[in-house]
């Protein structure tokens, strides 16, 4: 993958360090509660356990120590793939009428601050609508090739992609819609819950992405697709499940299985077109 091609973003932090309240004292907004139910995918704990980590309690501090040390290279990777996203949204907002507004991308290491609460690396690249930013540790690029088998470029692109994707569905009013149908008694969790239909979405999204940014940059090699349906397909709720716990609970899928994952992305990816992702009506 010819990442230098993409435009660098202006929008990735880096973690600063130091502490702060995470939950505080108030009440979450839904926006907050939402995200909650889809962190977690890694080790298929309780969101809210994931969260409180360091402190076990609401409003728990989750600092970090010292400044993120970013590799140079890393770091121009990431904004480079973020900036990629922000001219294919852009134009594909303007194209339906409508401003995009870019996320900001936060990196860190160890536990973070966020407007949905503080998080430990253990929850994975997210993102919180609550501020519209993706965090991402860069320690998750090691374990997607050493425990997910995915070492491409692309496959790390593809990562924040999925979470810019979250962003979309933000900014289109998708989160809010979920909620709405989560109050109507659409259960979150599930092999056809909203959580599922949300990552699938956001899986597509990610599709459509790498189609639109492959036809304006030529950035891609063979087998660099490939790399990238490897790593949906080895983060399935099925095959994880299998992996830690040696059964399957169709109950508790929060992302959809490997196949599920593969086929959305891959559905954005032949189409480029977001009217194409509709992961919520029908089966999935």
């Amino acid at each position: 993958m010819d990442w230098r091609k993409g435009e660098e973003s202006q929008n990735v932090e880096v973690d600063q360090g130091g502490g702060g309240r995470g939950f505080g004292g108030g009440r979450m907004s839904l926006g907050g509660l939402l995200i909650l139910a889809l962190l977690g995918w890694v080790f298929f704990k309780n969101p809210l356990a994931l969260l409180q980590q360091g402190g076990g309690q609401p409003g728990a501090y989750a600092p970090t120590s010292q400044p993120v040390q970013v590799d140079p290279q890393q770091k121009e990777f990431v904004s480079r793939v973020l900036g990629s996203t922000e001219r294919t949204w852009t134009d594909i907002f303007a194209g339906m009428g409508r401003s995009y507004v870019d996320p900001k991308l936060h990196l860190f290491s160890g536990g973070v601050n966020t407007a949905c609460g503080a998080a430990s690396t253990a929850v994975g690249p997210f993102y919180c609508p609550g501020d519209e930013k993706v965090y991402l540790d860069l320690n998750f690029f090691r374990e997607l090739q050493t425990r997910f088998h995915s070492s491409g470029d692309f496959a790390r692109a593809y990562v924040i992609a999925h979470e810019v994707g979250h962003h979309v569905q933000n900014q289109l009013g998708i989160f809010a819609k979920s909620s709405q149908l989560q109050r109507q008694g659409m259960p979150m969790e599930g092999a056809d819950g909203l959580s599922v239909r949300q990552e699938l979405q956001a899986d597509c999204f990610a599709g459509v992405w790498a189609n639109r940014t492959q036809q304006r940059l030529q950035w891609l090699h063979p087998g660099d697709v490939e790399s990238a349906l490897n790593a949906a397909s080895q983060i399935g709720d099925d095959t994880l499940q299998r992996e830690a716990r040696g059964t399957v609970v169709p109950d508790s899928f929060t992302h959809g299985t490997s196949a599920q994952r593969v086929k959305w992305f891959k559905t954005g990816l032949e189409s480029g077109d977001i009217q194409a992702c509709n992961t919520f009506a029908g089966a999935l």
